[in-house]
């Protein structure tokens, strides 16, 4: 496939758009507008790599989506969007004036407008003046709405993480290959990401790469640091096709392990296959959750466990990493068939995890690789 077309059927995007209108209708408002870059691309189709410049979709409860954007990305623009009806703005342009009218001209000069004010793209500096610029138009948030639909991923959105999980394993089987004594970060990542790529992934990645010191600590990046014996590596491989993530974790050690560490990740395995085993539809997240706190915690392996255990994976654009959906011990929601998520666990620098679907009787792993303890 393409990129340059839509990644799903033009009836997907409709049935998307229609839910939208029922939304508005139910709410008494004329159109929403649509900010984040992958609610634009969930509802219209439309992406381009150049998404951070300043474009929006507007929703109107009556009559055609209409698209906003830079001129430059009109062959994306062509090639990927279900809907003809856009207004483009040039370099030269006073962009709000023109985002302004394009606002009017597809909902009114007065129109009740539901909008993703918690974009990213739509900074303050955006957010003033346009509304400056539509004075007569009423204004309130609906960022939740368009992000709640998409935790519930349809078989075909399932099928492009899937495919991103088998780019996860060639990464993983790569950074596991090249985590030797000798070797840098920065040539372990080179590895992972060829390998990735190569299996099909959109974006390089590779996610959490550190290893010394910088293991027992999450988010930690590849850098010009060589590998020594017996130091821990802390791996994710994040790779994603038509941008749909699929993520996992597993722990490495350089040349040696001791009895003890191949206890502990034993430990933070059979932990993690007890939380995964609880989930099916229905069930409260934090069923799963206690079991992975009560566990890491009984045993010793963290004095305080305050990280999520689970989060929404899906379509995700940088320079979101997640869906607003996580498991944690305040959380009320259930899961439900469609949701997916990276669920993974942390102790003593060593870190387990992977990518589920949830199906109409359990869940899916989207991530298959052996799970234990890598000795490189």
């Amino acid at each position: 496939m393409s990129i340059a077309q839509p990644w799903f059927p033009r009836e997907d995007y409709l049935a998307r758009v229609e839910k939208i209108r029922t939304e508005l209708e139910r709410t008494g408002q004329d159109a929403f507008v649509a900010f984040l870059p992958e609610t634009v691309t969930y509802l219209t189709g439309f992406f381009t790599r150049g998404y951070s410049s300043f474009q929006f979709a507007v929703i109107p409860r009556d009559g055609e989506p209409a698209l906003f954007c830079r001129d430059v990305e009109e062959y994306y623009l062509d090639a990927t969007c279900v809907f003809p009806k856009r207004v483009m703005w040039t370099d030269s342009d006073d962009r709000i004036a023109v985002a302004a009218r394009a606002i009017r001209e597809a909902a009114g000069a007065k129109a009740r407008l539901a909008v993703e004010m918690q974009a990213w793209t739509l900074s303050v500096a955006r957010h003033d003046a346009l509304r400056a610029a539509l004075p007569e138009t009423v204004w309130s948030d609906a960022s939740r709405f368009t992000t709640t639909m998409r935790f519930i991923k349809t078989p075909a959105e399932i099928a492009y993480q899937r495919a991103a999980g088998k780019a996860a394993e060639a990464g993983m089987a790569a950074g596991v290959a090249s985590a030797i004594a000798g070797a840098t970060e920065r040539e372990m990542a080179a590895e992972i990401c060829a390998a990735m790529i190569r299996a099909g992934s959109d974006l390089p990645g590779p996610g959490v790469l550190s290893s010394g010191e910088r293991a027992y600590h999450l988010h930690g990046g590849y850098s010009d640091r060589e590998l020594a014996t017996g130091d821990i590596v802390q791996l994710e491989t994040t790779p994603n096709v038509r941008h749909y993530h699929a993520r996992f974790m597993r722990p490495i050690k350089v040349a040696q392990a001791t009895d003890a560490e191949h206890a502990i990740v034993e430990k933070l395995i059979a932990i993690q296959d007890a939380a995964i085993a609880a989930v099916k539809p229905g069930v409260l997240a934090t069923v799963p959750d206690a079991i992975y706190r009560e566990g890491v915690l009984s045993a010793g392996l963290r004095d305080t466990y305050t990280n999520k255990t689970f989060y929404s994976v899906g379509l995700m654009l940088q320079p979101n990493g997640g869906e607003p959906l996580e498991a944690e011990p305040t959380a009320s929601w259930s899961f439900q068939p469609g949701m997916t998520f990276h669920t993974y666990v942390l102790a003593k620098g060593f870190g387990m995890s992977e990518t589920i679907a949830i199906t109409a009787d359990g869940y899916e792993r989207l991530t298959n690789f052996p799970r234990q303890l890598f000795v490189s």
